[in-house]
């Protein structure tokens, strides 16, 4: 982020924050750790600073992020919808973090459509709709949307840092690197990270709590996933993992319970591309993750309705789970030169 437009984005921040009001924060569907841990982090900070504030997401998160600290206090559309509706119709301010379309929202986007407040974004994802914000703070050459929630915050003062804050980016970041296997583009985040966890729960409680709190179907799930479900296409340089929604149901899916799959493939010295397929009630989910040149977003973006990040990007599709899985290889000769070339 060029200085001028990190200047731009703290004056006008500062003009919102001046006097006390009601925000809203709100984090995609289907949120994950850097979603959950950078609302929560801004919440208290803005708590702090002396605003009233709720935190409404479309659907329930993970079970293994539930013991973050202020996570009980999350306003779930899918759980209660008129509650969510009233705090989002009350806001004098939203804050989108870790999603820059109202698309993402689910279910939410009707809902913050519909307000006519001054809107707020911190995200880390390519190509935000930044006509739709009074500030952004969009940056994409850093980890996480959690990461940029902690230079916000220091930048008011350490003061500002406290335990439960520290202990939330941290479970962000450390989530969407892969317990800092991917995503670190600069030793800032390195840097940050030192001084969270100097403020922090201790780090291998926070990591314990995240990885090691699977259930005994979640741990089949991810066996019977690699081993009755994969596919190596070695033409491709690409490994595939295709749930259908019966797969999911065998092992009582919960919310979360694919949660990384997708990146064991990547373990192999000749993937260079790995793709997770789930079938869901309404739509086909894609989860796509790469390791060196290759853009995965790219190719979410022109031919799964998503994308993300050069490494790691979503998709969607509205068809069956067939037409998906079939959708998904006949698109690869497209690219079958660059996965192969990727370094």
């Amino acid at each position: 982020m060029e200085v001028m437009q990190q200047n731009l984005f703290y004056d006008r921040f500062d003009a919102i924050i001046l006097e006390p009001k009601h925000f809203v924060l709100a984090c995609h569907v289907n949120p994950d750790g850097d979603a959950i841990g950078s609302v929560l982090a801004m919440s208290e900070f803005l708590r702090a600073k002396g605003h009233e504030v709720k935190m409404v997401v479309a659907n329930d998160f993970p079970g293994f992020l539930h013991w973050m600290p202020g996570a009980e206090d999350f306003l779930v559309f899918e759980q209660d919808a008129e509650g969510t509706k009233d705090a989002i119709a009350a806001a004098d301010c939203i804050m989108m973090l870790d999603f820059n379309n109202l698309s993402r929202g689910g279910i939410l986007h009707n809902e913050i459509g519909k307000t006519r407040c001054p809107r707020i974004l911190v995200d880390h994802h390519r190509d935000p709709e930044l006509d739709q914000f009074y500030c952004a703070y969009s940056e994409t050459c850093v980890s996480s949307a959690s990461e940029i929630v902690a230079e916000i915050i220091l930048h008011y003062g350490m003061e500002y840092l406290t335990e439960s804050i520290a202990t939330n980016l941290l479970v962000g970041i450390m989530t969407d690197t892969g317990s800092f296997s991917h995503s670190i583009y600069h030793p800032r985040t390195m840097e940050l990270c030192s001084i969270l966890v100097g403020k922090s729960m201790p780090y291998t409680m926070i990591h314990q709590l995240v990885y090691d709190t699977m259930s005994e179907n979640r741990l089949r799930l991810l066996g019977f996933s690699i081993d009755h479900r994969m596919e190596v296409l070695d033409a491709y340089s690409t490994a595939i993992i295709a749930l259908s929604k019966s797969d999911l149901d065998k092992f009582n899916y919960q919310a979360g319970d694919t949660e990384g799959v997708v990146n064991y493939p990547l373990s192999m010295q000749k993937i260079k591309m790995s793709v997770l397929i789930t079938e869901r009630q309404d739509q086909i989910r894609f989860s796509f993750r790469s390791k060196g040149s290759f853009s995965v977003h790219e190719l979410a973006n022109k031919h799964f309705k998503g994308g993300g990040h050069n490494n790691a990007a979503g998709g969607t599709l509205t068809c069956s789970f067939e037409e998906a899985v079939e959708k998904l290889k006949s698109v690869l000769p497209e690219y079958q030169k660059m996965l192969n070339e990727a370094e």
